[in-house]
C-alpha cells in the first residue's frame, strides 16, 4: 500500500489581499457618500445603487477576513484540510447579499407604482460619476485575482453589478433631468436589481459546485480515470474522487491496482506527476493495491 501526495503553492486568495483591502477602503467610503445623497434626493436608483455598495463592503470585509482565516495553521487537530473552505462561505455571503438587496430594489420599485417620489436629478448625476470612477478603480485592482480566487471573483462580480449600477444611476439622473418624470428611477433601479440577481445566481452555481464537492469545472474524470489506468503496470482504477477545496487548490483520491512485481514507487511518481500536469490537481492520495487485494468489496457506498 502507498500514498502519493502532490502539493500546491499557496490559496489562491491570500495573494491577491491587498487587492481586496483597498477595494474595501474605497467602496466603504463611497457607500456612505451614496447613501446619504440617496436618502436627500429621494431616488430609488442611488438608494438601490447604496445597498449594493452596502452589500460589497460586508462582502469584502468577509473576503478579507476568510484569506487571513485560510491561511492559519490549525491548532484544533480536527481540521484536517485547514480552514480554506472560509473563501467559499464568505463568496456565499456574497450570493446572499445580492440577492437580498435584488429582492430589495424589487420591493421598493413595486412600491412606487402610482405614486412616484419627487427626486433630484443633480445629486444622481454627480453621486453616480463618483462612483463609477471609484468602481472602475475597484475593477482593475481585483481582475487579476478574479481569474485565479473564487472568492475574489465573488467581490469582482460584486464590483462589476455596481459600476452597471453607477452607469444607470447616471442614465436615470440624465432622464428624469430631460424629461422631468421621475418614472425613470424607479425603471432604472428595477433594471438594476435584476442585474444583480442574475450575477448572483450565476456565482451561487459555483459556490454549491464547490460546498457539493462536484467535479472541478474543466476536468473530465473518465479522462483522469482513462490516463491513470494507461500507466504502465496499473490494471484497474477505482474509488477515484475528485473535488476543489478552494480556489485554484483541486484534490483527488484514487486506488490504484497494479500487476504482480510493479514497482509501485515508479506507480505513484508517475500518477502523482500526470494528476498535477495534465489535469491540475495539486493534491492527490493515492492508494496502489495488488491484483489480489479484495479489502475494498467490503465497502458499500
Amino acid at each position: 500500500m502507498g500514498h502519493g501526495h502532490g502539493h500546491g503553492h499557496g490559496h489562491a486568495g491570500g495573494r491577491h489581499r491587498w487587492r481586496l483591502a483597498v477595494s474595501f477602503a474605497l467602496i466603504g467610503a463611497f457607500f456612505v457618500v451614496e447613501l446619504a445623497y440617496g436618502l436627500i434626493s429621494g431616488s430609488l436608483a442611488l438608494l438601490s445603487d447604496a445597498g449594493h455598495m452596502a452589500a460589497d463592503v460586508v462582502t469584502l470585509g468577509a473576503a478579507l477576513i476568510a484569506t487571513r482565516i485560510a491561511t492559519r495553521p490549525d491548532t484544533t487537530g480536527r481540521r484536517s484540510y485547514g480552514s480554506y473552505r472560509a473563501e467559499v462561505f464568505a463568496s456565499l455571503l456574497a450570493v446572499m447579499l445580492m440577492l437580498g438587496v435584488a429582492v430589495y430594489v424589487a420591493a421598493e420599485a413595486i412600491g412606487r407604482i402610482g405614486t412616484p417620489a419627487q427626486v433630484a436629478s443633480g445629486p444622481m448625476l454627480i453621486v453616480g460619476a463618483i462612483g463609477l470612477a471609484v468602481n472602475l478603480v475597484a475593477l482593475l485592482l481585483l481582475r487579476a485575482g478574479a481569474a485565479e480566487s473564487l472568492n475574489v471573483k465573488g467581490a469582482y462580480l460584486e464590483v462589476v453589478a455596481d459600476t452597471a449600477g453607477s452607469v444607470g444611476v447616471i442614465l436615470a439622473g440624465w432622464l428624469v433631468a430631460t424629461t422631468g418624470r421621475p418614472f425613470w428611477d424607479t425603471l432604472i433601479a428595477l433594471a438594476i436589481g435584476v442585474f444583480v440577481a442574475v450575477r448572483a445566481v450565476a456565482l451561487g452555481r459555483q459556490v454549491f459546485a464547490v460546498l457539493g464537492q462536484h467535479v472541478p469545472e474543466g476536468i473530465d474524470a473518465t479522462a483522469v480515470a482513462g490516463d491513470l489506468a494507461a500507466i504502465d503496470g496499473v490494471r484497474d482504477v477505482h474509488d477515484l474522487h475528485l473535488w476543489t477545496l478552494t480556489s485554484g487548490m483541486n484534490v483527488a483520491t484514487a486506488h490504484l491496482v497494479t500487476a504482480d512485481q510493479s514497482d509501485n514507487h515508479a506507480v505513484l511518481d508517475q500518477a502523482r506527476d500526470l494528476l498535477r500536469s495534465r489535469h491540475g490537481v495539486a493534491h492527490a492520495t493515492l492508494q496502489v493495491e495488488p491484483a489480489d487485494h479484495s479489502g475494498c468489496d467490503e465497502l458499500g457506498w
